[in-house]
């Protein structure tokens, strides 16, 4: 497993979530990036899960 962190922003920069996670691979960190935002009420905020490695795997402005 890997970890993947999650982070929300405000759009004044300010941050609302920042959270890591555990994964097998991008395609399962990707869909569990999304469940937590909507789950949340995050998923139209300014959000980015990066992997280990520092790629985004979701991204939205």
């Amino acid at each position: 497993m890997k970890s993947y962190k999650l982070t929300v922003f405000e759009a004044n920069g300010e941050k609302l979530l920042d959270e890591a996670f555990q994964a097998g691979n991008d395609e399962e960190a990707k869909a569990i990036g999304e469940k937590q935002l909507e789950e949340k009420g995050f998923s139209e905020k300014t959000h980015r899960c990066t992997s280990p490695a520092g790629k985004l795997i979701l991204f939205h402005r």
